[in-house]
């Protein structure tokens, strides 16, 4: 009994082997298309809300050591010590404020960029603000000992766009994308070469042998079907 699905899937790749090459990128860069747009369809719009706090030096102390404790706060700013007080002002969880809080430092400027992302702008703002407030708390206890104080350079605003990227872009890059891998794969296939189409050569009796063994055109075409056969 013939296997039915075995023999579909035979019949389909002998199909897709006498498609042109170039439906091979076409139908990669329309899979990706699909793809990607499907991602930025589905996948929430995100927000994000900077603050701004900056370091700065007291009587005894230098711009220098204002600049190195700023790098210092930027890594302190997402530890438990500081995200346990900001809790409190931005209303989430520790966990949430870890998963949604980034910080980021200059070597040139006395600086720290607190950014927090959420689905919701506004809580985005509040947490931002939240950890600024608590890095600044936190700094203050320690004057004494550092010599530099934070004061809050900016407060976070309530971002008007969204900082994740649009189903437009995802279809796009996930176009790009899948062309070319499609390219990739009609550059890795094995290619066929023109003498495997070829029927192969009839077999033939060197002309020096008939004549040597004295064989008639009849012995010839006798022999000939003797060895194609």
């Amino acid at each position: 009994m013939t296997d039915t699905p075995t023999l579909r899937l035979r019949l389909f790749l002998a199909r897709a082997r006498r498609l042109p090459a170039w439906s091979v990128i076409v139908a990669g860069t329309l899979a990706g298309c699909l793809s990607g747009g499907a991602y930025g369809l589905f996948t929430s719009t995100t927000y994000t809300a900077t603050s701004y706090v900056v370091a700065v030096p007291t009587a005894q102390s230098t711009p220098e050591s204002a600049r190195g404790f700023a790098q210092a706060y930027g890594r302190v700013a997402t530890q438990l010590a500081v995200l346990g007080d900001a809790q409190v002002w931005a209303g989430v969880p520790v966990r949430t404020l870890q998963d949604s809080v980034r910080t980021a430092t200059s070597p040139d400027a006395p600086m720290v960029a607190v950014s927090a992302t959420s689905s919701r702008p506004d809580l985005a703002v509040d947490m931002a603000n939240a950890v600024s407030r608590a890095l600044t708390r936190h700094a203050d206890a320690a004057r004494s000992s550092t010599q530099v104080r934070l004061v809050q350079f900016s407060r976070a605003v309530k971002p008007s766009r969204p900082t994740s990227a649009s189903p437009a872009l995802t279809a796009l890059v996930g176009a790009s994308a899948g062309g070319l891998l499609g390219g990739l794969a009609l550059l890795a296939r094995p290619r066929r070469t023109g003498g495997d189409d070829a029927p192969a050569p009839a077999a033939s009796v060197p002309p020096y042998l008939e004549q040597a063994l004295g064989f008639t055109p009849g012995h010839r075409e006798r022999l000939r079907e003797r060895m194609l056969d």
